[in-house]
Protein backbone atom coordinates (compact mmCIF):
# COMPACT_ATOMS: atom_id res chain seq x y z
CA UNK A 1 0.00 0.00 0.00
CA UNK A 2 1.14 3.44 -0.90
CA UNK A 3 1.46 6.51 1.39
CA UNK A 4 -1.97 7.67 1.67
CA UNK A 5 -3.27 10.58 -0.16
CA UNK A 6 -2.28 14.24 1.49
CA UNK A 7 -5.13 16.75 2.10
CA UNK A 8 -5.80 20.26 2.80
CA UNK A 9 -8.62 21.67 4.00
CA UNK A 10 -9.99 25.45 3.33
CA UNK A 11 -12.94 26.56 5.17
CA UNK A 12 -13.52 25.56 8.80
CA UNK A 13 -17.31 26.33 9.26
CA UNK A 14 -20.07 24.15 10.34
CA UNK A 15 -20.31 21.88 7.50
CA UNK A 16 -16.03 20.92 8.01
CA UNK A 17 -17.48 19.10 11.09
CA UNK A 18 -18.77 16.45 8.95
CA UNK A 19 -16.02 16.40 6.38
CA UNK A 20 -13.49 15.24 9.59
CA UNK A 21 -15.48 12.92 11.34
CA UNK A 22 -15.55 11.21 8.05
CA UNK A 23 -11.61 11.40 6.57
CA UNK A 24 -10.22 11.28 10.14
CA UNK A 25 -8.48 7.77 10.58
CA UNK A 26 -8.73 6.58 6.79
CA UNK A 27 -6.19 4.77 5.68
CA UNK A 28 -6.36 6.28 2.01
CA UNK A 29 -6.58 9.71 2.86
CA UNK A 30 -4.87 11.74 5.81
CA UNK A 31 -5.22 15.75 6.44
CA UNK A 32 -2.37 17.48 6.69
CA UNK A 33 -2.43 21.02 7.10
CA UNK A 34 -6.01 23.17 7.23
CA UNK A 35 -6.47 26.86 6.83
CA UNK A 36 -9.12 29.10 8.02
CA UNK A 37 -9.93 33.02 7.89
CA UNK A 38 -9.99 32.68 11.78
CA UNK A 39 -6.55 31.35 12.72
CA UNK A 40 -7.52 30.25 15.99
CA UNK A 41 -9.80 27.88 14.13
CA UNK A 42 -7.43 26.84 12.07
CA UNK A 43 -5.07 25.97 15.34
CA UNK A 44 -7.93 24.45 17.19
CA UNK A 45 -8.50 22.43 14.57
CA UNK A 46 -5.29 21.07 13.57
CA UNK A 47 -4.95 19.97 17.19
CA UNK A 48 -7.72 17.37 16.79
CA UNK A 49 -6.23 15.88 13.90
CA UNK A 50 -2.93 13.99 14.20
CA UNK A 51 -0.18 14.85 12.01
CA UNK A 52 -2.30 18.25 10.97
CA UNK A 53 -0.68 21.81 10.45
CA UNK A 54 -2.50 25.26 10.74
CA UNK A 55 -1.43 27.60 8.12
CA UNK A 56 -2.58 30.77 6.51
CA UNK A 57 -4.29 29.94 2.90
CA UNK A 58 -1.05 31.14 1.02
CA UNK A 59 1.19 28.68 2.88
CA UNK A 60 -1.44 25.61 2.44
CA UNK A 61 -1.57 26.35 -1.44
CA UNK A 62 2.55 26.52 -1.71
CA UNK A 63 2.83 23.47 0.59
CA UNK A 64 4.64 20.72 -1.51
CA UNK A 65 2.94 17.74 0.51
CA UNK A 66 -0.76 18.82 0.11
CA UNK A 67 -2.03 16.86 -2.91
CA UNK A 68 -5.77 17.96 -2.91
CA UNK A 69 -7.36 21.12 -1.62
CA UNK A 70 -10.80 20.11 -0.10
CA UNK A 71 -12.29 23.68 -0.34
CA UNK A 72 -14.77 24.15 2.43
CA UNK A 73 -15.11 27.64 2.01
CA UNK A 74 -18.81 29.76 1.49
CA UNK A 75 -19.94 30.04 -2.31
CA UNK A 76 -18.79 33.73 -2.86
CA UNK A 77 -14.99 32.43 -2.46
CA UNK A 78 -15.50 28.99 -4.20
CA UNK A 79 -13.69 29.80 -7.07
CA UNK A 80 -11.00 32.13 -6.28
CA UNK A 81 -10.15 28.86 -3.68
CA UNK A 82 -10.24 26.24 -5.99
CA UNK A 83 -8.47 28.32 -8.90
CA UNK A 84 -5.39 29.20 -6.44
CA UNK A 85 -5.37 25.61 -5.62
CA UNK A 86 -5.15 24.98 -9.41
CA UNK A 87 -2.45 27.04 -10.23
CA UNK A 88 -0.33 25.71 -7.65
CA UNK A 89 -0.67 22.12 -9.56
CA UNK A 90 -3.05 20.94 -6.51
CA UNK A 91 -6.23 18.87 -6.96
CA UNK A 92 -9.82 20.43 -6.16
CA UNK A 93 -12.45 18.46 -4.09
CA UNK A 94 -15.23 21.47 -2.96
CA UNK A 95 -18.62 22.20 -1.32
CA UNK A 96 -21.50 22.60 -3.78
CA UNK A 97 -22.02 24.98 -5.56
CA UNK A 98 -18.76 24.19 -7.46
CA UNK A 99 -18.88 28.34 -8.05
CA UNK A 100 -21.28 30.85 -7.71
CA UNK A 101 -22.01 31.92 -10.80
CA UNK A 102 -21.47 29.21 -13.98
CA UNK A 103 -18.43 31.62 -15.38
CA UNK A 104 -16.61 30.64 -12.41
CA UNK A 105 -17.01 27.02 -12.30
CA UNK A 106 -15.73 26.97 -16.31
CA UNK A 107 -13.02 28.58 -15.77
CA UNK A 108 -12.13 26.02 -12.77
CA UNK A 109 -12.71 23.27 -14.75
CA UNK A 110 -10.76 24.82 -17.71
CA UNK A 111 -8.21 25.22 -15.82
CA UNK A 112 -7.76 21.85 -14.40
CA UNK A 113 -5.15 20.66 -16.77
CA UNK A 114 -3.45 18.07 -15.23
CA UNK A 115 -5.12 17.91 -12.14
CA UNK A 116 -8.69 17.38 -11.50
CA UNK A 117 -11.67 18.76 -10.46
CA UNK A 118 -14.69 17.11 -8.24
CA UNK A 119 -17.47 18.34 -5.96
CA UNK A 120 -20.40 17.84 -3.44
CA UNK A 121 -22.62 16.84 -3.17
CA UNK A 122 -21.54 13.09 -2.39
CA UNK A 123 -24.31 12.29 -0.82
CA UNK A 124 -25.70 10.84 -3.83
CA UNK A 125 -23.19 8.30 -3.26
CA UNK A 126 -24.87 6.38 -0.34
CA UNK A 127 -26.77 3.70 -0.43
CA UNK A 128 -30.32 5.36 -1.00
CA UNK A 129 -29.49 7.21 -4.17
CA UNK A 130 -27.21 4.38 -5.56
CA UNK A 131 -29.99 1.54 -4.88
CA UNK A 132 -32.70 3.57 -6.31
CA UNK A 133 -30.64 3.77 -9.06
CA UNK A 134 -29.49 0.31 -9.53
CA UNK A 135 -33.41 -0.64 -9.85
CA UNK A 136 -34.13 1.76 -12.74
CA UNK A 137 -30.80 0.71 -14.50
CA UNK A 138 -32.17 -2.83 -14.26
CA UNK A 139 -35.73 -1.83 -15.84
CA UNK A 140 -37.60 -2.58 -12.79
CA UNK A 141 -39.75 0.44 -13.31
CA UNK A 142 -39.36 0.06 -17.13
CA UNK A 143 -38.99 3.26 -19.11
CA UNK A 144 -38.61 6.36 -16.74
CA UNK A 145 -40.80 8.82 -17.66
CA UNK A 146 -41.06 11.11 -14.76
CA UNK A 147 -40.25 12.24 -11.68
CA UNK A 148 -40.70 14.85 -9.07
CA UNK A 149 -38.22 16.39 -6.05
CA UNK A 150 -39.54 18.61 -3.28
CA UNK A 151 -37.42 20.55 -0.57
CA UNK A 152 -39.34 23.02 1.85
CA UNK A 153 -38.40 24.40 4.80
CA UNK A 154 -39.07 28.18 6.37
CA UNK A 155 -35.13 28.88 6.16
CA UNK A 156 -32.04 27.91 7.26
CA UNK A 157 -32.15 31.31 10.01
CA UNK A 158 -34.17 29.57 12.06
CA UNK A 159 -31.01 27.17 12.86
CA UNK A 160 -27.97 28.95 11.47
CA UNK A 161 -25.93 31.32 13.68
CA UNK A 162 -24.40 32.86 10.57
CA UNK A 163 -27.10 32.26 7.62
CA UNK A 164 -26.31 35.18 5.84
CA UNK A 165 -24.86 33.66 2.91
CA UNK A 166 -27.86 31.70 2.08
CA UNK A 167 -29.34 34.68 1.34
CA UNK A 168 -26.86 36.55 -1.53
CA UNK A 169 -25.69 35.35 -4.59
CA UNK A 170 -24.82 31.32 -4.63
CA UNK A 171 -27.13 30.79 -2.09
CA UNK A 172 -31.19 30.42 -1.60
CA UNK A 173 -32.93 27.24 -1.48
CA UNK A 174 -32.17 26.26 -5.30
CA UNK A 175 -28.41 26.93 -5.02
CA UNK A 176 -28.16 25.74 -1.47
CA UNK A 177 -30.46 22.32 -1.24
CA UNK A 178 -31.26 21.83 -5.25
CA UNK A 179 -27.72 20.26 -5.81
CA UNK A 180 -28.76 17.28 -3.62
CA UNK A 181 -31.64 16.88 -5.83
CA UNK A 182 -30.76 17.65 -8.99
CA UNK A 183 -27.72 15.49 -8.92
CA UNK A 184 -29.69 12.61 -7.56
CA UNK A 185 -32.06 13.25 -10.99
CA UNK A 186 -29.07 13.37 -13.53
CA UNK A 187 -27.60 9.95 -11.41
CA UNK A 188 -31.05 8.46 -11.71
CA UNK A 189 -32.03 9.87 -15.61
CA UNK A 190 -29.23 11.25 -16.86
CA UNK A 191 -28.62 14.65 -18.07
CA UNK A 192 -31.26 17.44 -18.58
CA UNK A 193 -31.27 19.20 -22.11
CA UNK A 194 -33.56 22.12 -21.31
CA UNK A 195 -35.09 23.98 -18.17
CA UNK A 196 -38.65 26.41 -17.53
CA UNK A 197 -38.21 27.88 -14.18
CA UNK A 198 -40.73 30.30 -12.24
CA UNK A 199 -39.54 31.88 -8.55
CA UNK A 200 -40.11 34.28 -5.97
CA UNK A 201 -39.13 36.09 -3.17
CA UNK A 202 -41.61 36.92 -0.65
CA UNK A 203 -39.51 38.66 1.74
CA UNK A 204 -36.59 41.15 1.73
CA UNK A 205 -35.54 40.73 5.18
CA UNK A 206 -35.11 37.56 7.40
CA UNK A 207 -34.71 37.35 11.56
CA UNK A 208 -31.75 34.91 12.84
CA UNK A 209 -33.49 32.77 15.56
CA UNK A 210 -30.73 31.47 17.34
CA UNK A 211 -26.96 32.02 18.56
CA UNK A 212 -25.45 35.15 19.20
CA UNK A 213 -27.01 37.23 16.62
CA UNK A 214 -30.59 36.35 17.20
CA UNK A 215 -32.90 39.22 16.45
CA UNK A 216 -30.68 40.52 13.63
CA UNK A 217 -31.84 40.99 10.25
CA UNK A 218 -30.67 40.63 7.32
CA UNK A 219 -30.98 41.06 3.49
CA UNK A 220 -32.65 38.69 1.16
CA UNK A 221 -30.68 38.77 -2.32
CA UNK A 222 -31.83 35.95 -4.00
CA UNK A 223 -35.42 34.18 -5.03
CA UNK A 224 -36.36 31.96 -1.59
CA UNK A 225 -38.72 29.79 -3.52
CA UNK A 226 -37.88 28.29 -6.91
CA UNK A 227 -40.18 25.44 -9.14
CA UNK A 228 -39.32 24.20 -12.87
CA UNK A 229 -39.39 21.70 -15.40
CA UNK A 230 -36.53 19.57 -16.32
CA UNK A 231 -36.58 17.96 -19.73
CA UNK A 232 -33.88 14.96 -19.48
CA UNK A 233 -32.14 13.88 -22.43
CA UNK A 234 -33.22 10.24 -22.35
CA UNK A 235 -36.79 11.77 -22.44
CA UNK A 236 -37.84 11.99 -18.87
CA UNK A 237 -39.64 14.81 -17.88
CA UNK A 238 -38.66 16.03 -13.95
CA UNK A 239 -40.69 18.61 -11.96
CA UNK A 240 -38.52 20.17 -9.23
CA UNK A 241 -39.50 22.67 -5.74
CA UNK A 242 -37.26 24.58 -3.46
CA UNK A 243 -38.62 26.71 -0.98
CA UNK A 244 -37.58 29.04 1.84
CA UNK A 245 -41.12 29.80 2.46
CA UNK A 246 -42.91 26.94 3.13
CA UNK A 247 -43.36 24.83 6.74
CA UNK A 248 -43.34 21.58 6.25
CA UNK A 249 -44.64 19.14 3.73
CA UNK A 250 -45.97 15.45 3.02
CA UNK A 251 -44.01 15.05 -0.38
CA UNK A 252 -41.84 12.29 -1.17
CA UNK A 253 -38.52 13.66 -1.03
CA UNK A 254 -37.86 11.88 -4.64
CA UNK A 255 -39.74 9.97 -6.76
CA UNK A 256 -39.59 8.49 -10.03
CA UNK A 257 -42.56 7.10 -11.92
CA UNK A 258 -41.68 4.43 -14.88
CA UNK A 259 -43.99 2.44 -17.31
CA UNK A 260 -44.15 -0.60 -15.17
CA UNK A 261 -43.78 0.93 -11.76
CA UNK A 262 -42.70 3.99 -8.98
CA UNK A 263 -39.63 4.64 -7.24
CA UNK A 264 -39.96 6.58 -3.94
CA UNK A 265 -36.24 8.22 -3.19
CA UNK A 266 -35.44 8.81 0.52
CA UNK A 267 -33.97 12.39 1.19
CA UNK A 268 -31.00 12.91 -0.81
CA UNK A 269 -29.57 15.54 1.51
CA UNK A 270 -28.27 11.85 3.67
CA UNK A 271 -26.81 9.13 2.26
CA UNK A 272 -29.26 6.36 3.27
CA UNK A 273 -32.89 6.01 3.73
CA UNK A 274 -35.67 3.53 2.51
CA UNK A 275 -36.27 2.68 -1.44
CA UNK A 276 -39.78 1.82 -2.14
CA UNK A 277 -40.66 0.34 -5.51
CA UNK A 278 -44.65 -0.12 -5.89
CA UNK A 279 -46.12 -1.82 -9.41
CA UNK A 280 -49.56 -1.05 -9.15
CA UNK A 281 -52.00 1.29 -7.66
CA UNK A 282 -52.83 -0.34 -5.21
CA UNK A 283 -49.57 -1.92 -4.26
CA UNK A 284 -48.28 -0.40 -0.68
CA UNK A 285 -44.72 -0.86 -2.47
CA UNK A 286 -42.22 -3.32 -1.55
CA UNK A 287 -38.61 -2.11 0.29
CA UNK A 288 -35.55 -2.48 -1.61
CA UNK A 289 -32.82 -3.68 0.65
CA UNK A 290 -29.82 -1.78 -0.52
CA UNK A 291 -27.80 -3.17 -3.54
CA UNK A 292 -25.49 -0.61 -4.50
CA UNK A 293 -23.59 2.51 -2.74
CA UNK A 294 -21.24 3.23 -0.05
CA UNK A 295 -22.61 1.83 3.54
CA UNK A 296 -22.48 3.83 6.40
CA UNK A 297 -20.67 6.82 4.01
CA UNK A 298 -20.53 10.25 5.09
CA UNK A 299 -19.87 13.89 3.38
CA UNK A 300 -15.93 12.98 2.33
CA UNK A 301 -17.12 9.94 0.43
CA UNK A 302 -17.00 11.78 -2.98
CA UNK A 303 -13.09 12.55 -2.47
CA UNK A 304 -12.04 9.50 -0.89
CA UNK A 305 -14.07 8.05 -4.35
CA UNK A 306 -12.31 9.98 -6.14
CA UNK A 307 -8.91 10.02 -4.82
CA UNK A 308 -9.24 5.88 -5.33
CA UNK A 309 -9.40 6.92 -9.60
CA UNK A 310 -13.38 6.42 -9.63
CA UNK A 311 -14.39 10.17 -10.44
CA UNK A 312 -18.08 9.89 -9.39
CA UNK A 313 -18.12 12.56 -7.86
CA UNK A 314 -16.36 14.82 -10.93
CA UNK A 315 -16.48 17.98 -11.70
CA UNK A 316 -18.16 17.42 -14.94
CA UNK A 317 -21.34 16.78 -13.14
CA UNK A 318 -20.70 19.29 -10.79
CA UNK A 319 -20.48 21.96 -13.69
CA UNK A 320 -23.68 20.36 -15.53
CA UNK A 321 -25.65 20.47 -12.35
CA UNK A 322 -24.77 24.11 -11.84
CA UNK A 323 -25.85 25.41 -15.14
CA UNK A 324 -29.33 23.36 -14.42
CA UNK A 325 -29.61 25.85 -11.36
CA UNK A 326 -28.65 29.01 -13.52
CA UNK A 327 -30.78 28.30 -16.20
CA UNK A 328 -33.95 27.61 -13.74
CA UNK A 329 -32.93 31.58 -12.33
CA UNK A 330 -32.78 32.76 -16.35
CA UNK A 331 -35.61 31.19 -17.02
CA UNK A 332 -37.99 31.87 -14.25
CA UNK A 333 -36.21 36.06 -15.21
CA UNK A 334 -37.04 35.91 -18.53
CA UNK A 335 -40.21 34.18 -18.58
CA UNK A 336 -38.62 31.18 -21.18
CA UNK A 337 -37.21 27.47 -21.90
CA UNK A 338 -33.62 27.79 -21.52
CA UNK A 339 -31.28 24.92 -23.69
CA UNK A 340 -28.65 23.97 -21.72
CA UNK A 341 -24.96 23.61 -23.12
CA UNK A 342 -23.08 21.65 -20.81
CA UNK A 343 -23.91 17.66 -20.04
CA UNK A 344 -21.92 14.68 -18.64
CA UNK A 345 -21.52 11.18 -18.45
CA UNK A 346 -23.09 9.74 -15.62
CA UNK A 347 -20.67 7.90 -13.91
CA UNK A 348 -20.75 3.73 -13.13
CA UNK A 349 -22.98 2.88 -10.36
CA UNK A 350 -20.83 2.13 -6.87
CA UNK A 351 -21.53 -1.40 -5.79
CA UNK A 352 -22.59 -2.33 -2.47
CA UNK A 353 -19.30 -1.54 0.23
CA UNK A 354 -19.25 -1.99 3.43
CA UNK A 355 -17.86 0.61 5.44
CA UNK A 356 -15.11 -1.27 6.47
CA UNK A 357 -13.80 -1.60 3.15
CA UNK A 358 -13.97 1.41 2.50
CA UNK A 359 -12.31 3.37 5.60
CA UNK A 360 -9.81 0.51 4.79
CA UNK A 361 -8.95 0.89 1.03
Amino acid sequence: MGQPHAIGIVGLGVISAQYLETLIGLDAVRIVAVADLDPARARATAERVPGCRALSVDELMADPEVQTVLNLTIPAAHASVALAALAAGKNVYGEKPLAATLAEAREVVAAAGGAWVGGAPDTVLGTGVQTARAVVDAGEIGRPVSATATWVAPGHEAWHPNPDFYYLAGGGPLFDMGPYYLTTLFHLLGPVVRVSGVSSRPRGERVIATGPRAGERIPVEVDTHVTGVLEHAGGAVSTVTFSFDAVATTAAPLEVHGELGSLTVPDPNTFAGEVRLRRSPSDEGTVIEPRAGYEGAGRGIGLIDVVAGHGRAGGDVALHVLEIMTALTASAREGRRIDLATTAERPSLAPLTPRTAWRAS
